[in-house]
């Protein structure tokens, strides 16, 4: 794109008296001068669709500009920092390239390498702190007992009481002769054809009356160890600004 400049400085010859030979303006030097005209011309954007070569310049808008201006690379870069400020965490679902190659400005560290991000909870101690970590997939081995704790409750009874049950025995009678059987009871002999000798306890009761303690198993039982704790996830690149 050139300027135009002008060849001759026709209005000088006005000032020249007339029959001066070089009054009069020549085909060749009014040709020269359109020629030059149209080069300039030619050489200019349209103002409609322009199509520009070369690196065109343009004022650069100031930050938060809403209008048709048009945005220069200045312009981009300096939106771009305001939307990723120092401390900023930027995701890519696609590519690990560094974001200071990806958006052209910033130093970057990745950060939270298999973690995940949570919210700042201030009235969680887990939570509270701004880039404090914490949890574990490790899996989580559980394991329980019962307790036995003994107890010596001064001098105090148990009993087992059999509620009373009976004997029985059937012998053969033995013709003009007495036969005894006993079962806690003696009985005598009878005709017939059986001897029915049974009786019936009265119940046992088995007391202990003393002081004394009890205790019992206290083993661990149960286990697991494949139980990791992992939520549904889905694997990122994640980069934070540190500059």
């Amino acid at each position: 794109m050139s300027d135009y400049t002008r060849l001759y400085n026709l209005t000088i010859k006005d000032s020249l008296p007339t029959g001066n030979s070089s009054k009069v303006i020549k085909g060749a030097e009014l040709d020269a001068e359109l020629n030059a005209v149209a080069a300039a011309i030619s050489s200019k954007a349209d103002t409609n669709s322009p199509t520009f070569t070369g690196t065109p310049l343009a004022p650069t808008a100031t930050a938060g500009t809403n209008t048709t201006q048009l945005a220069t690379t200045a312009f981009v870069q300096a939106a771009l920092n305001a939307l990723y400020p120092v401390g900023s965490i930027y995701i890519n679902a696609a590519v690990t390239t560094n974001p200071a190659t990806l958006l052209g400005f910033g130093t970057w560290v990745t950060i939270g390498d298999g973690k995940v991000l949570v919210n700042q909870d201030t009235t969680d101690t887990s939570f509270d702190v701004m880039g404090e970590t914490g949890g574990s997939k490790d899996a989580i081995v559980v394991e329980h007992r019962h307790d036995g704790t003994t107890h010596n409750g001064g001098s105090h009874t148990h009993s087992i009481t059999d509620p009373g049950h009976t004997h029985q025995q059937n012998l053969p009678t033995a013709s003009g002769a007495d036969v005894e059987a006993s079962v806690g009871t003696s009985y005598a002999g009878s005709s017939g054809s059986y001897l029915n000798t049974g009786s019936k306890t009265t119940g046992i009761t088995i007391n202990t009356s003393s002081e004394h303690a009890h205790s019992f198993n206290t083993n661990y039982t149960g286990s697991s160890g494949t139980n990791a704790n992992l939520q549904p996830y889905v694997v990122v690149k994640m980069w934070k600004r540190t500059a």
